[in-house]
């Protein structure tokens, strides 16, 4: 095909007026060149090829584009026109040769993913299990069985004839989701736990003494069962929580300074070293090695557990922490050029979005992304 017929077949393209016997001919033709071409573009190549295009057809209104990869991005104008690839044009005396750039690869978001460790040291994928299966038997005589259900909620179901007179303090169980993981539990007295990426929750299989107490590393939103007998005490690094029943969030990963956690209803009692603060709905509280007191703000709830919800939600959040969750579910690596310290996003997206339709939304506050494999680099 020369470039005359090739350019006729895309302006009928561009125009939906293609019949089936052009369609084929053209998507043969570029399979055929995208198979057997091994020249890559470089980025002024695309600029060029682009400005070429645009002179040799009569384009309609250019689709807006915003910058994710320095000027390359110009490329994505013409991949409207034909959703398989990107074209371009090289000169030489004879005729005009059409060659195809590949696509960048798409980063997925995470999803449901999770791993459970039982009380003798046996993990489970959680993956692998369905509805139909029973996970494990705990305790001796099967005190607890564990299942997932339809909605891929691990559930503890107790035996009502299992003796709960003595707690047996070695039977714990871990959840744990890797990057790019989250899961659901349903502790043994009805507790419901939402576990974010890169988090762990320690929890005995059933509660017989007089506290419900479970660890936390990283994020996870808690809707306790009420049980006024017993309270429900979450411990992390640097703190402890304490409630009889209600819903709140706690972030509490390693590797950020700041414990918070953010109360939706009811009342929590947050203890630190010395100082303990009680949270009304509608308050956070942050805890750190670099301040002897908690402090306590108002804050945006629906932030604090837009992960919850499928969304990612920023309330004049810095840059760090924003791309430390995406880091968290993307399972990508972010390095920084410059000072970004002042930068700070409000509006969100959801995290069911590939990673370029998320760093689209953060780049209309001015700052650029360049993608390296899974290596995010950032300028101010």
């Amino acid at each position: 095909m020369n470039q005359t017929e090739f350019l006729t077949l895309l302006q009928k393209y561009q125009e939906g007026t293609l019949s089936h016997e052009e369609k084929d001919k053209l998507e043969a033709w570029y399979l055929h060149k995208a198979s057997n071409s091994n020249q890559q573009l470089n980025e002024y190549e695309l600029e060029d090829s682009y400005d070429y295009l645009k002179s040799k057809l009569p384009l309609h209104q250019e689709p807006k584009v915003i910058r994710i990869w320095p000027r390359v991005a110009v490329a994505a104008s013409i991949a409207v026109l034909m959703g398989t690839g990107i074209f371009y044009f090289t000169k030489s005396e004879k005729e005009q040769n059409i060659q195809v750039a590949a696509k960048p690869v798409e980063i997925a978001p995470g999803g449901n993913r999770g791993i459970l460790t039982l009380s003798n040291g046996k993990q489970i994928v959680l993956s692998d299990i369905t509805s139909k299966d029973t996970i494990a038997k705990e305790g001796d005589q099967d005190q607890v069985t564990i299942k997932i259900d339809a909605n891929g909620v691990i559930t503890y179901v107790i035996n009502p004839n299992a003796d709960t007179s003595e707690e047996d303090e070695n039977s714990f169980n871990t959840l744990s989701t890797p990057t790019g993981g989250q899961y659901n539990i349903v502790l043994a007295d009805g507790t419901k736990v939402f576990l974010n990426a890169v988090s762990s929750v320690k929890y005995p299989t059933q509660f017989n003494g007089s506290k419900r107490i479970v660890e936390l590393d990283g994020e996870a939103y808690f809707e306790v069962a009420e049980d006024k007998s017993k309270p429900f005490i979450v411990k992390s690094d640097k703190q402890s929580i304490e409630v009889l029943g209600t819903h709140f969030n706690v972030h509490a990963y390693d590797n950020e300074s700041v414990v918070k956690t953010t109360l939706l209803e009811g009342s929590v009692a947050v203890t630190s070293r010395d100082q303990k603060a009680i949270l009304k709905p509608g308050q956070q509280s942050g805890v750190s090695d670099n301040t002897a007191k908690i402090s306590i703000k108002e804050v945006d709830t629906e932030a604090a557990i837009a992960w919850k919800n499928g969304r990612f939600k920023f309330d004049n959040a810095d840059l760090k922490s924003v791309m430390k969750q995406l880091e968290r579910w993307y399972g990508i690596k972010v390095e920084y050029r410059g000072d970004v310290s002042d930068v700070r996003f409000n509006g969100g997206t959801f995290r069911n979005k590939n990673l370029s339709e998320v760093l689209k939304v953060l780049e209309l506050s001015n700052i650029k992304f360049k993608v390296e494999g899974k290596t995010i680099i950032v300028y101010p």
